[in-house]
């Protein structure tokens, strides 16, 4: 699995959230609050949230 990372559109990494990825999940934590645990989403899932925020993006 991968080392936790933020977005390179979260420039001062605070306030944001953070990710890792591995082939078949994605945990995804709040930096203000690392000992709260993480939320776990299938790769499936995490791809289409991420499809999704994209085209919002454009």
């Amino acid at each position: 699995m991968r080392d936790w990372y933020t977005s390179s559109y979260s420039p001062n990494g605070s306030n944001c959230v953070e990710v890792r990825e591995s082939p078949t999940m994605a945990d995804v934590r709040d930096t203000k609050h690392r000992d709260a645990g993480y939320l776990t989403f299938g790769a499936e899932e995490w791809a289409a949230f991420l499809h999704h925020v994209r085209a919002e993006a454009r």
